[in-house]
């Protein structure tokens, strides 16, 4: 029987149109690096999907495994304001996921998503399922379609 959460993540994409086939790293997928070796892909395939605070709203980045996220390009995407990291319990509860687990989509509360451009350099990425051991793929379209995200050049000295 699968974990929880990702039986959480399956169901919605199964409402948002999208099939996921879930793969599982017992060894972990917590750091792009590690998912990246784990699956025998490029870290740029990998979906970070960070949580930030921008002013009081809490947002999502999905930021590809070889980049670092410039917090000043995100706080421009989001309409200006102060961009800082939420803390763990607030990652949990805006996503109803751990950090290191949390997925794209399929969170507790309704969060704007923000895609790095640089993912659409590739066919396929792979993101969390919910665990720090379970991942799935998808086309960067298909992301940006099932999230509603908007793409912004993210990567820290993008310019």
């Amino acid at each position: 029987m699968p974990h929880p959460n990702v039986r959480r993540v399956v169901a919605a994409a199964d409402e948002r149109g999208l099939q996921v086939e879930i793969r599982e790293f017992p060894e972990g997928t917590r750091t792009a690096a590690e998912a990246a070796a784990s699956i025998g892909v490029e870290v740029g395939q990998i979906v970070k999907s960070l949580i930030f605070g921008v002013d009081d709203e809490v947002v999502v980045a999905l930021v590809s495994g070889s980049n670092q996220l410039d917090e000043h390009a995100l706080s421009i995407a989001a309409g200006g304001g102060t961009v800082g990291r939420v803390d763990a319990d607030r990652v949990r509860a805006a996503t109803g996921f751990p950090i290191g687990g949390v997925p794209p989509f399929g969170h507790a509360e309704e969060l704007r998503t923000f895609i790095d451009a640089d993912l659409l350099a590739y066919e396929v990425v792979w993101a969390a399922a919910g665990t720090w051991t379970h991942v799935f793929a998808v086309s960067p379209s298909d992301l940006q379609r099932v999230t509603g995200g908007t793409l912004h050049d993210l990567r820290r000295d993008a310019k």
